[in-house]
């Protein structure tokens, strides 16, 4: 074995490239990849170490909610090191069961008890599992348009092309079509009268062909995330809710993506007054300063597991560093009516948009709740045909990649599926710092328009 340097010059960013490139294995993606080397984040910017800045319009993986560095948050975690790094699970801790206490205030009525994780993927396995146990019944009916996380269980779930690159192959799971308004099933026009868009009739016909009795839950993002942003008509959440009670199958609500105030409230059920069996979350809890995801259930649940054991742990759960700065982060959420100011500047955002799609005739769609938005862009606003194809990588997708880069290239980060862009800002994002995204998007969208 080579010996090692008891220094390594991580001040050398080429350094830093290399050892990423030969060393480091990056998420679903080819290796060997030599990034930008990121140095320092404030607020809603970050910036490389050529000193350039970087405005991030997709607050990193739509988890920086409260942006980069927030002082409360920072210090909590700095605090809680002082105090107690680690202690297991099952140990009293102040941190946890402040966090515990504070999920009851904010998650829908009737959830009042929750399992922390370390992440997303974490708490839809623990969903998931937890479903089967208390039901009975083995089946899960997800979506096709859905994205729940990359452990073995939970891409199975998963209906994002992801899947495809290994072995998703969980048995009993079901899936159902997507609310997606502007791309409605074959036939439809009117989501008045189509079956998939009201909810319930559509996952009434599923249960007929898949028994109920054997069905344990469905599992569904309220506003999809990574796949398009897509927020279901009103009425719909309240229908699955409706027809999931009909059969004794547990309603999962993944708010991974749209939960700690990413629409413009705490969930996005509650927008439509849903109350789920179960609600998962995670990214926004903390700003992803440390990694914490969450699974909370109903006082029914609850107490049925006063005589059962919960089917599963983590050595990390409920992680004192992670509960500390979740305290942190919903305080100052509290604190900085953050909830307010993202319903304010989604408005501002979707107004600025609709100008955009004026003069640019490659937006079709422009849709969103709060700071959770995208833009659907075609070749034809009257036959729809998308931008780029369904999934596409490489030279098909090039007039997206092209899209992106120019953006980044003028100072801010975006990032896309398929022929959508997704614009996800940090939660307490400055009108002046979102004008200024938008002037670049504007530029950027000039692309689009000379793709069609």
């Amino acid at each position: 074995m080579n010996e090692l340097p008891n220094m390594f010059p991580t001040d050398d960013p080429d350094w830093v490239k290399d050892m990423h490139a030969d060393h480091y294995l990056q998420s679903w993606s080819p290796q060997g990849n030599r990034p930008r080397v990121i140095t320092g984040a404030q607020g809603s910017w970050f910036w490389d170490s050529d000193g350039k800045r970087y405005l991030d319009f997709q607050s990193q993986l739509v988890n920086a909610n409260l942006g980069h560095q927030h002082p409360k948050i920072v210090q909590a975690i700095k605090d809680q090191a002082d105090k107690l790094c680690y202690i297991g699970p099952a140990m009293g801790s102040d941190v946890r069961s402040e966090l515990a206490a504070l999920m009851v205030d904010i998650t829908p009525s009737d959830i009042t008890s929750t399992f922390f994780t370390t992440g997303g993927a974490a708490a839809n396995e623990m969903a998931v599992r937890l479903a089967r146990h208390y039901t009975g019944r083995h089946k899960i009916i997800a979506r096709y348009r859905s994205y729940h996380g990359a452990t073995g269980g939970t891409l199975s779930l998963t209906g994002d092309p992801r899947h495809h690159l290994t072995r998703a192959d969980m048995p009993g799971v079901v899936r159902m079509l997507d609310p997606y308004l502007y791309r409605l099933p074959t036939g439809h026009t009117d989501p008045a009268n189509c079956p998939v868009a009201k909810g319930g009739p559509h996952l009434e016909e599923l249960l007929m062909y898949e028994d109920p009795n054997t069905v344990a839950a469905v599992i569904l993002e309220p506003v999809v995330g990574t796949n398009g942003i897509i927020v279901p008509p009103d009425g719909y959440m309240q229908s699955i809710r409706e027809t999931c009670s009909k059969y004794g199958i547990l309603l999962i609500a993944d708010e991974v993506m749209a939960g700690f105030g990413r629409t413009g409230k705490w969930f996005a059920v509650d927008h439509w007054g849903v109350t789920p069996d179960i609600l998962t979350s995670a990214k926004g809890i903390n700003s992803g300063y440390v990694p914490l995801g969450t699974m909370s259930v109903t006082t029914e649940i609850h107490d049925w597991l006063r005589t059962r054991a919960l089917p599963g742990g983590l050595t990390y759960a409920g992680h004192p560093l992670a509960c500390a700065s979740g305290v942190a982060a919903i305080r100052a959420m509290q604190d900085e009516d953050t909830l307010t100011h993202a319903t304010k500047m989604g408005h501002l955002l979707r107004a600025e948009l609709s100008k955009l799609a004026e003069r640019h005739p490659s937006v079709g769609d422009i849709r969103g709740l709060g700071m959770f938005n995208g833009i659907e862009l075609v070749k034809d606003r009257t036959t729809k045909e998308p931008l780029v194809p369904f999934a596409a990588k490489g030279e098909a997708a090039k007039p997206m990649s092209d899209m992106m880069a120019f953006a980044m290239n003028e100072g801010l980060y975006l990032s896309f599926f398929s022929n959508v862009i997704r614009l996800t800002p940090p939660l307490n994002i400055s009108e002046e710092d979102l004008l200024h995204g938008l002037s670049i998007l504007d530029r950027t969208l000039e692309i689009a328009d000379a793709a069609r």
